[in-house]
């Protein structure tokens, strides 16, 4: 019986200098047939934390996006089944039977998406339009994989085909303010080149009033006041990132004028 045959599930984790947070994740999906970390050039622990884990590592440094990346990452999986897992990110105990029931009896040619609850800097957010934030994450391989997008990337497949998973998905994504702040600037950089080679453009007005409305739509429809001072300081700062988008956008225009 071949290597292929053997292995049902693949937990399949992007990263790049994760270490301070890939323990935790990996241990989360320790109970998968196979982990593949596919690496993007790691300079810290996350290499030698992935091995000690028992996880197969593939180093590609040929970044060509999110979407690109996963693509290329799936290629190198020999599980019938993915679940794609971020290096900040845990599977929680309920979330694990879950998946496994799936796999016990799967739907034929269906996807499975969870609800991620993500903390925010000690709190986990219930409110401010986080939760459920509902992304999918399991599938047969041979049946979909990842878009082409520079970020925000997703499972292609239809949505009549996507069922629910139960329990949470746990999201730390703000282990530091330095990190958080760093990867929120450069998701929003890679947001505007991608939506300037679409041929998007935006107005200082625009970048304004879309700024504006974020706060609006945060802290007031989406109920953000619920989570305390946590959820005004979400509100604030998802404000900070719209307007980093827009201005970015913004800014590639007003360079292809100069050039």
């Amino acid at each position: 019986m071949t290597v292929e045959q053997t292995i049902q599930l693949t937990v399949v984790v992007l990263t790049k200098n994760s270490g301070n947070l890939l323990r935790r994740c990996l241990e989360s999906a320790a109970w998968a047939d196979e982990l593949l970390v596919y690496d993007s050039g790691s300079s810290d622990e996350t290499l030698t934390i992935a091995q000690e884990l028992g996880a197969r590592v593939v180093t590609d440094t040929d970044w060509q996006g999110f979407g690109r990346q996963r693509q290329k990452a799936q290629e190198h999986a020999r599980g019938e089944w993915l679940f794609w897992l971020d290096s900040d990110e845990v599977i929680s105990p309920e979330l694990r039977q879950s998946i496994e029931q799936v796999l016990r009896a799967p739907e034929r040619g269906c996807a499975y998406r969870c609800a991620r609850l993500t903390d925010y800097f000690g709190r986990f957010i219930r409110h401010s339009g986080w939760y459920p934030d509902q992304v999918v994450r399991l599938h047969r391989a041979a049946d979909y994989g990842y878009n082409d997008a520079q970020v925000h990337e997703a499972i292609d497949c239809p949505r009549d085909r996507v069922r629910e998973l139960a329990g949470d998905l746990h999201h730390y994504t703000t282990e530091s303010f330095a990190a958080y702040m760093t990867k929120s600037v450069r998701y929003a950089d890679d947001w505007a080149r991608d939506r300037y080679s679409r041929g998007k453009r935006v107005s200082v007005a625009g970048v304004l009033l879309r700024s504006f409305w974020m706060f609006v739509r945060k802290y007031l429809l989406q109920r953000g006041i619920l989570d305390g001072k946590h959820g005004l300081l979400l509100a604030v700062q998802s404000t900070h990132y719209t307007f980093n988008k827009y201005f970015a956008l913004w800014v590639l225009a007003q360079k292809q004028r100069q050039d």
